[in-house]
């Protein structure tokens, strides 16, 4: 068996190597591992004729017995579910999941003036812009559509138990942008408490959180610039913040949404209360991944007065945004400073001390 699953992630075909004399059901049970368009499906949203693209490992809709977890993994603001898949698939590899997970990917492209990616007929688009896809924006093509939509309707087939009827678990990761998506859409959605189903999120490296009131924290202590780009020599998680109103003149922008809760008044958070939205936040099992030297401005970094405002460095950000969650709204998120990673997703999702958390 470790032979064959080995073949699957180096015969570069859509499906791993098959043994002759393996019946057609055989082949079925096998998982798609290839980052190509034989590993790719269309879901329907909202009925259609509105469409989304994701990669996956197995069938959404063949009946499948031997799955008992899912992974959706969630792509950086490159739009590059392809790369992303390979990630997850490579960390099923490693976690022994391959043949009880489906993995997906999903695909947040956009046509626009600034991202111009090339799309099929009727697939919908989301804006490129830092509050679109990444925080359940309405798509450009789609009124009736927001981003966080599309992941609502992975969830509710996964939760078919036609399909999946052994299916215990679901993991919605993102890492960078995937990561705000995935920060946002835990606090927001309406549809993982009706599953029958638990779902868990982890959030890796995002430049940005929605801070669930105006205080942020100050720059002093672990959160003082001098220090946080000296945090990497630390593994264990900062603790040493302290919070307080933040210098509106200097951003008065600072609290609107994404990055706080002032205003949602559009797209998938239209009519969720802000209390609600810290309800959720705190309620809903949560690891965040935070890289040991992610200490540097890289990788699409956010130095926006509104992130900025969040501390002076993504880890530092991280490390504020959850002590000051789980001390101040009752949350038991967890967070687990990832060593000797950077910005770098396949480092973070391929690291020993992460498995268990994205294949629980």
């Amino acid at each position: 068996m470790n032979q064959l699953r080995t073949l699957v992630l180096l015969v570069p075909t859509a499906f791993a190597f098959i043994p002759p004399g393996f019946s057609q059901v055989q082949k079925q049970a096998l998982p798609c591992v290839s980052a190509t368009a034989d590993c790719t499906d269309w879901l329907l949203l909202h009925g259609g004729p509105a469409r989304g693209l994701v990669y996956s490992t197995y069938s959404l809709t063949v009946p499948n017995p031997a799955i008992n977890r899912a992974l959706i993994m969630v792509h950086g603001a490159n739009r590059n579910p392809d790369h992303y898949f390979r990630t997850a698939t490579t960390a099923a590899f490693m976690a022994s999941a391959l043949n009880d997970t489906i993995v997906i990917a999903p695909g947040f492209f956009s046509d626009d003036q600034e991202c111009k990616d090339k799309l099929e007929k009727d697939q919908v688009s989301w804006s490129c812009g830092r509050d679109s896809w990444r925080s359940g924006g309405t798509s450009t093509t789609n009124k009736d559509l927001t981003s966080f939509d599309f992941v609502d309707e992975i969830l509710r087939r996964l939760a078919d138990k036609k399909t999946f009827p052994n299916l215990k678990a679901i993991v919605i990761a993102g890492h960078s942008a995937g990561g705000q998506f995935v920060s946002r859409y835990e606090m927001a959605n309406r549809v993982a408490d009706t599953l029958g189903v638990p779902v868990s999120y982890v959030v890796a490296n995002p430049s940005s959180y929605a801070w669930p009131d105006a205080s942020r924290p100050l720059p002093q202590a672990d959160a003082a610039p001098e220090n946080a780009v000296l945090g990497w020599k630390e593994e264990k998680p900062h603790t040493n913040f302290t919070y307080g109103p933040f210098d509106a003149a200097k951003d008065p922008k600072y609290d609107l949404w994404p990055y706080g809760l002032e205003k949602h008044d559009s797209g998938y958070t239209v009519g969720i209360s802000d209390d609600q939205l810290r309800s959720q936040l705190a309620s809903r099992p949560t690891t965040y991944l935070l890289s040991q030297v992610d200490t540097l401005p890289l990788g699409g970094f956010d130095g926006s007065p509104s992130a900025m405002a969040q501390g002076p460095t993504r880890r530092a950000r991280g490390e504020a945004f959850v002590h000051y969650i789980n001390q101040h709204l009752g949350a038991q998120a967890q967070i687990l400073i990832v060593p000797e990673c950077g910005h770098n997703d396949r480092c973070v999702y391929t690291t020993d001390a992460v498995l268990p958390v994205i294949f629980p």
